[in-house]
């Protein structure tokens, strides 16, 4: 989403990849019926992911199929430590936010408090008149042409000037009110943490409650999320995967609580652990609980890439990405932010999913070759987790 590099770089390259060393990739397989050749082939990518110059410090791959769990990991949680990094480990969960405002929303437009046809002018007339006639379905689907407040430079110096002090949540989108739309609505895609925000905006003006208590009550409490919240500050709840800036020759910036999580909101700022994470995509896709309709899955797709890409061919829909694979289709989402980046999916009945966790921001242009690596890795853990 947006990158604040941290101050306090912990440990030095070598004692990373010492610790890379001494936690070796491994598989705790608890299901048979994985095959060896795409757990093997997962496995080796871990490992090797963490060795690289500029790979992260650590991985973990959550693997599920029904009621079985494979879990893969290599490196540290933390550099200069020996610490394996774990499925109760908690950490920003970047982008992957928008899939739970996505959830909020089509829960919502399932008991009809909200249409996907409702405008922004209907439920926050306050906004731009150029964005009114924008809906749910634009926004959800990054349709909508309304610039990415994230992508301006004030918001950029806002965030450097004052990391732990974020406005409410409407002021984030003050940094493009004056912009134009990129494009006539529902014409083209473009993805923007803006739509988001509007959508968390939307939650709060038709329900009446807080976005934080509408995902409390529609998905956190009824999916059992709790090792999952919403932060307004900085701090992530112990135990917790450290996140890093990777710049060699430079040794690793802890970036872990460089910034509130509310400079993000709707957009971004959802803290979980991996376990958690891989519950929530298999619900939403799944729509089995009251509340979380499989709206997306059976949505029209357009072509549009996460960001960072996930695997294979992305298509968005509806706050969730299809990602059309060699090995399969899953329905999921990434999200990359300072310290971070994630993949989760799961496939459209929710009984065999994905979550890869990495603690570095590895982006295509901020690190193309650890980026390749990794996104092979997402190919490699969904043929994992749709083998027979």
């Amino acid at each position: 989403m947006f990158s604040v590099r941290g101050r306090n770089g912990l440990g030095v390259l070598s004692t990373l990849l010492a610790a890379a060393a001494l936690v070796a990739a491994t598989a705790t397989p608890a299901s048979a019926h994985s095959l060896c050749g795409a757990s093997c082939s997962l496995s080796r990518a871990v490992h090797r992911l963490v060795l690289l110059r500029d790979g992260p410090p650590g991985v973990i791959v959550l693997v599920r199929q029904g009621n079985d769990e494979d879990v893969y990991r290599a490196g540290t949680a933390i550099v200069g430590r020996r610490q394996a990094i774990t499925v109760s480990d908690h950490m920003r969960l970047a982008s992957v936010s928008k899939a739970y405002s996505g959830a909020v929303a089509l829960s919502l437009v399932d008991d009809r408090t909200l249409s996907l046809a409702d405008t922004v002018g209907r439920w926050l007339p306050r906004l731009p008149h150029a964005w009114s006639a924008v809906t749910l379905r634009e926004l959800l689907s990054h349709t909508s042409g309304i610039p990415d407040f994230s992508q301006s430079a004030g918001f950029r110096r806002a965030v450097g000037a004052a990391p732990f002090d974020p406005p409410p949540p409407v002021e984030l989108l003050s940094y493009v009110t004056d912009k134009r739309l990129l494009f006539r609505p529902g014409t083209e895609f473009r993805y923007s943490n803006s739509d988001n925000v509007i959508v968390g905006l939307m939650v709060e003006a038709a329900s009446g409650h807080s976005y934080e208590q509408e995902l409390q009550k529609l998905v956190f409490d009824p999916l059992r999320l709790g090792a999952t919240t919403l932060p307004r500050d900085q701090v992530i709840a112990s135990p917790y995967l450290h996140g890093y800036t990777i710049d060699p020759p430079a040794a690793p910036a802890d970036d872990s609580e460089a910034f509130s999580a509310g400079w993000a909101w709707a957009a971004g700022g959802i803290v979980a652990t991996p376990s958690d994470m891989s519950a929530f995509m298999r619900a939403y896709a799944d729509g089995a609980v009251d509340g979380l309709p499989a709206s997306s899955p059976r949505e029209r797709y357009v072509p549009g890439s996460s960001e960072p890409p996930g695997p294979g061919d992305n298509a968005v829909g509806l706050a969730v990405f299809r990602y059309t694979t060699p090995c399969g289709t899953v329905y999921g989402h990434t999200g990359n932010t300072a310290g971070y980046t994630q993949f989760v999916a799961a496939t459209a009945n929710g009984q065999r999913s994905v979550a890869v966790s990495v603690n570095a921001q590895i982006t295509p242009r901020s690190h193309p070759h650890s980026f390749e690596s990794l996104r092979k890795l997402y190919s490699l853990a969904v043929c994992a987790a749709l083998a027979n």
